[in-house]
């Protein structure tokens, strides 16, 4: 066994769960204030200098509340749905580049926990099986509007995930390759994706909002209509691993966007530099996460500006929208990769 490779893997490994733990937990301090800005008001500003400590107190209060199983729940799969949720959420940022590699003398410490030669279909995998944590939540709440949230949620993933899996199909079909590192590299200087991809990228961006149950997708929680949909009856740690993990998706989502389609941790002329490996790494995580946290900026600021869908009205965009159009992409992609170029 190779117990420098192991040990390498462990420390990447801790070091993403707590960046994605913090990321979720600050993304709940941004969102606020963000929503603030847009509507004229402060937002939270009295933990800490500039509220910087409100998801520290947030954090704290999930844990000191009550934790409350319902009496006619199913009180196994009542905690298996979150846990699954958030365990899935945190399982996809494995096959994610976050940068160039480091080296100490001779010994490479890559930035990626796994370099998947199916890293797309990883990700595709792992997705669709947090689903299921939902699904499993909402139905062992034993509560009718939990219940038709967790119905809402699963149908809108499956709507979605096809035409989200099509424009994945177009971009593949391009890079000829599911590695996201061989996918990434082969964006360097500024061939990116979306200036040959521009509706495979929309379309994604679109599936992305829908996955997360973000708005204007966020009809499996609409409050107006079902209180607090499949998460209705959680209290406690359990909400929170619901809402974190809603967090670390659209983390994930702005990473993935960002690899797939803007180049990820590459920048028009740094390659060019020839700079020293570890500087070069360093400014490679730099520019990965701008690009990251401008993709979760753009997430808020969609929430904070459009209202939210009717449910005819988002399904009729999965089917009768984005579906036709993903399958045009992938036609349009693959009659000019045989005729044109």
């Amino acid at each position: 066994m190779d117990w420098t490779l192991l040990i390498d893997k462990t420390i990447l490994i801790l070091i993403v769960f707590l960046i994605s733990l913090g990321v979720a937990a600050y993304a709940t301090y941004g969102e606020r204030k963000i929503a603030a800005i847009l509507q004229d008001r402060i937002g939270p500003d009295r933990a800490g200098p500039f509220g910087l400590l409100q998801p520290l107190a947030d954090g704290v209060k999930f844990f000191l509340k009550e934790d409350i199983t319902p009496a006619a729940a199913d009180k196994f799969l009542f905690i298996l749905g979150p846990s699954l949720f958030i365990a899935t959420a945190l399982m996809t940022s494995a096959v994610i580049p976050w940068g160039q590699s480091f080296f100490f003398g001779e010994h490479e410490f890559s930035l990626q926990v796994a370099d998947l030669n199916v890293g797309i279909l990883y990700i595709l995998a792992v997705v669709s099986i947090g689903g299921y944590g939902i699904m499993i939540g909402g139905w062992a709440s034993n509560n009718k509007f939990a219940l038709l949230g967790a119905l809402r949620a699963s149908s809108q993933m499956i709507s979605y995930e096809i035409p989200l899996g099509m424009s994945l199909v177009a971009l593949l079909l391009y890079s000829n390759s599911l590695s996201l590192r061989d996918i990434v590299d082969m964006q360097q200087g500024f061939h990116w994706n979306v200036f040959y991809q521009p509706l495979g990228f929309l379309i994604f961006l679109i599936c992305a909002f829908a996955e997360c149950n973000r708005a204007p997708f966020d009809l499996p929680e609409s409050e107006s209509e079902l209180i607090g949909g499949y998460h209705t009856e959680y209290s406690s740690m359990k909400l929170g691993f619901f809402l974190f993990a809603e967090y670390i998706n659209m983390f994930i989502s702005a990473a993935l966007i960002s690899c797939l389609f803007f180049g990820g941790y590459h920048f028009p002329g740094l390659d060019s530099l020839d700079l020293a490996p570890n500087l070069a790494a360093m400014i490679s995580v730099i520019v990965l996460f701008s690009k990251i946290i401008f993709f979760i900026f753009f997430f808020m600021w969609v929430r904070w500006t459009l209202p939210r869908f009717r449910y005819d009205q988002l399904m009729r965009i999965g089917w009768k929208v984005l579906i036709p159009l993903s399958i045009v992409n992938v036609l349009i992609t693959g009659a000019w990769l045989t005729f044109v170029k």
